[in-house]
């Protein structure tokens, strides 16, 4: 499915697990929370590196929980809350291996429109309607998704030409260009507010 590589870590090695694993995308995607998304999307491939094996969406959901957790929690930690963030992606693994016999890519794959996709991905532990509709969009625009209608499930993030999301970032401009949306947004909320 790659159409091209994903740039979204600044650390070649991360970005392309990112572009070949769908796991390591989806878990990266539940990472990006409280953090840099660099930070987050670096999270596979350092819980990869740690683990000492390719990343497995069966082998996660059956670890030991307190093992995972101490895995996220070595220096320096995979998250800002290496606790919480473990048993997330625990979760996330054990709904992969649940509803799609342990391939990630069967998420989107599988789906027949976009409202199927929506449905599965929003399904997912970690993943609220925001979170939903950017990684349909980081997909779409990035990775040659063709799942019908999934443009109109994820926007605004579907939009050509804009940097509201990670589904944008592509070079370090585009990920300024992001960062100086996203502190636009807040400001303006802050003011609404």
């Amino acid at each position: 499915m790659p159409v091209q590589r994903l740039n979204l870590t600044g650390d070649p090695t991360a970005d392309e697990l990112l572009t070949e694993s769908p796991l390591a995308l989806v878990i990266g995607m539940v990472l990006d929370q409280q953090i840099p998304l660099e930070w987050a999307f670096r999270g596979p491939e350092v819980l990869r590196h740690r683990l000492g094996h390719p990343l497995d969406a069966a082998d996660i959901a059956s670890m030991d929980p307190d093992a995972l957790a101490a895995t996220f929690s070595a220096k320096p930690a995979l998250h800002r809350y290496p606790g919480s963030m473990a048993a997330r992606t625990q979760a996330l693994c054990q709904a992969v291996v649940d509803e799609f016999g342990g391939s990630a890519e069967r998420i989107w794959l599988d789906a027949v429109d976009g409202a199927d996709l929506y449905k599965r991905v929003k399904s997912l532990p970690g993943f609220g309607e925001m979170k939903a509709k950017i990684f349909i969009a980081l997909l779409g625009k990035q990775l040659g998704l063709t799942t019908p209608g999934w443009e109109q499930v994820c926007a605004p993030y579907s939009e050509v030409g804009s940097f509201r999301s990670v589904a944008d970032i592509v070079d370090a401009e585009s990920l300024e260009k992001v960062r100086a949306f996203k502190a636009n947004a807040k400001k303006e909320a802050k003011a609404a507010s």
